[in-house]
């Protein structure tokens, strides 16, 4: 028996936690300016160089603006927001993510995915294929545990972005990765140990095999018929 040792998060941490909790519940509504930062360090407990490394953090996420001689400023997340308040979102909502919010992530995961799929096929090289194959035998001996499949599944995927031959592509994935495990994972909560893994298995394999022979087209209507089925399975 192992367990997880301890995580205590750092003061900076649990600053940014905090702060995002207040914005993004809609306790600071959009435009308000924050106290300044000696009086809000003292409300949090905390030092100024802490609070303030947490604001710059904030303002890279969108989720604030800092102005110079006027102070910080809560912006609209909505139309300011990056990539990076993605996962902010998944911690305050505890990994449940809003209906409208989910189905905005599949809906952009499938038009990425195409495309990584079909150009993989295109610019593969051995070692990209050696690696995908490494990670099918693995999930051929995989014993039924949601999270090393989920683990595997997405190796899986961002194997395929690297292989596109886009540079941005697995940086998007990997920007996603919180959001991408938590979906995948409540996946294979759901069907582990069921004929439903083995489906998806499979759709790994018939896509390594036209990544093999090069045929892009059809690695890309692979790719989009593996989505598909798991998001019609997730929205079940």
């Amino acid at each position: 028996m192992t367990i997880e040792p301890l995580r205590v998060p750092s003061l900076k941490d649990a600053a940014i936690a905090r702060l995002e909790e207040l914005v993004l519940s809609g306790e600071w509504q959009a435009g308000t300016r924050l106290p300044s930062e000696r009086d809000l360090a003292e409300q949090l407990g905390i030092s100024r160089p802490v609070l303030h490394e947490a604001l710059v953090d904030l303002a890279a996420k969108g989720l604030v603006r800092i102005e110079p001689r006027r102070g910080v400023f809560i912006n609209d997340f909505r139309t300011s927001g990056s990539l990076a308040i993605l996962s902010s979102l998944l911690a305050f909502q505890n990994g449940q993510l809003d209906p409208t919010l989910k189905r905005s992530l599949l809906a952009m995961r499938v038009l990425l995915e195409d495309e990584t799929a079909r150009l993989a096929a295109l610019n593969r090289t051995s070692e990209h294929l050696e690696t995908l194959q490494s990670i099918l035998e693995q999930e051929a001996e995989s014993p039924c545990d949601p999270q090393v499949l989920t683990e595997l599944d997405f190796n899986f995927h961002l194997q395929i972005a690297l292989a596109s031959g886009n540079l941005v592509y697995p940086l998007i994935i990997n920007s996603f990765q919180s959001i991408y495990t938590s979906l995948s994972g409540s996946f294979f909560q759901a069907y582990c140990g069921t004929d439903v893994v083995k489906v998806v298995f499979d759709f790994h394999k018939e896509l390594v095999q036209a990544i093999r022979i090069q045929n892009s087209e059809a690695a890309a209507k692979i790719m989009l018929e593996m989505l598909r089925h798991g998001e019609s399975l997730l929205k079940g």
